[in-house]
């Protein structure tokens, strides 16, 4: 096991996304690439376990991508040393209690740099008073044995909390400690170790940029929140409202007062600003008071739709972050028509995987 989180191993695997990486673009006039690396061990905040009962033993699994068998795990390198401990503790807790093993069929772990923890036990039937009873209890226990952490039981249209259903973040930027909540089941950086040096690339790169910032797909607020320092005013979307909730308690925690989130997709805000369509949603923005010279898109795999990029072509300095370089390609063969790549830079989110994120700085052609 320790073969497989070499320095050595990682750095290969790292080159080869770089080559990949080169090589996709290639067609595009780039400067020099910058690539941020990540810890070679426990630099996943979040992991998802199936579980396998064996008569009276019941053990995490994962399934093998290829040959789809079955593979127990007792330990899991990649994930934080918070989640690998509490993996340790709970099955024991677990095992002698019917009413929390009974058809759990999956546990999720999420953690934090700051040292919170999130489980989510998931089951095939009705959860009742009498398993809140037995949570709460296996909360304590787990207490007890120094995994202090928020407890959730999910089943078909059905969730229960004991205490809350997030965790705080904290995450040092440029000097700065940010605050971040993170709602479970809803969408964050999963490397908090690259996220922090994403933030720090992406306030780098926006530094004396002039105007007011526009960001589609802002989550819980991750770039807009370390970006506002750099910007008169910024103006964020998001459509998830698990997300919204928490983007704008982050506003608040941080004591952000020049960031605004509207609940709108890419596409919404893209009709509203050419006032083609009117949306209660942005009741109490007035959009001619922004003068956004800059935006931010960090979209889904898919990439951006036809309408978001003609818009985009209008801003001065566009800046790209990409989960999946394929539509990135795709979508920068649009951008490019009017706009050069100013910076470059890899991210490596998902080491020991072939995913690749990516982020790209372009400025106006004059």
């Amino acid at each position: 096991m320790a073969e497989c989180f070499s320095n050595e191993k990682y750095q290969q695997q790292l080159e080869n996304k770089v080559t990949n990486l080169k090589a996709l673009l290639s067609h595009f006039s780039l400067p020099d690439l910058t690539v941020y690396s990540s810890p070679i061990s426990h630099y996943r905040m979040r992991a998802e376990f199936r579980i396998w009962h064996d008569k009276d033993d019941l053990y995490h699994i994962m399934y093998d991508k290829n040959t789809k068998k079955r593979i127990k795990v007792e330990t899991f390198p990649i994930a934080t040393a918070l989640v690998n401990d509490a993996m340790q503790k709970i099955i024991p807790l677990l095992k002698p209690n019917y009413l929390l093993r009974h058809m759990l069929f999956q546990i999720d772990y999420f953690s934090t740099l700051s040292g919170e923890l999130l489980i989510t036990l998931l089951y095939h039937k009705k959860l009742s008073d009498e398993w809140r009873v037995e949570a709460e209890k296996l909360k304590q226990q787990l207490a007890e044995q120094g995994v202090n952490c928020h407890i959730i039981g999910r089943a078909s249209n059905q969730k229960i909390v004991i205490d809350v259903d997030y965790v705080d973040e904290v995450l040092p930027v440029m000097g700065n400690n940010l605050i971040y909540r993170q709602v479970e089941n809803s969408f964050t950086q999963p490397n908090a170790a690259v996220n922090i040096k994403m933030l720090e690339w992406a306030t780098s790169v926006t530094q004396g940029l002039s105007g007011d910032l526009l960001e589609f797909y802002c989550g819980n607020g991750n770039f807009s929140i370390a970006l506002a320092r750099n910007f008169r005013k910024v103006l964020a979307t998001e459509i998830a409202k698990a997300s919204v909730y928490s983007a704008q308690h982050n506003i608040a925690v941080n004591h952000i007062n020049n960031l605004i989130i509207a609940r709108l997709s890419a596409e919404e805000f893209t009709s509203a600003i050419r006032k083609e369509r009117e949306f209660n949603r942005l009741k109490g923005i007035n959009l001619d008071d922004y003068q956004c010279d800059t935006v931010l898109v960090d979209p889904p795999r898919a990439g951006l739709d036809i309408e978001t990029l003609n818009n985009l072509k209008s801003y001065k300095t566009i800046i790209y972050i990409s989960c999946n370089p394929h539509t990135l390609c795709e979508n920068l063969q649009q951008l490019t028509e009017t706009h050069s790549i100013k910076h470059f830079a890899l991210f490596d989110q998902f080491p020991y995987t072939e995913h690749i994120e990516t982020g790209v700085v372009l400025h106006k052609n004059n």
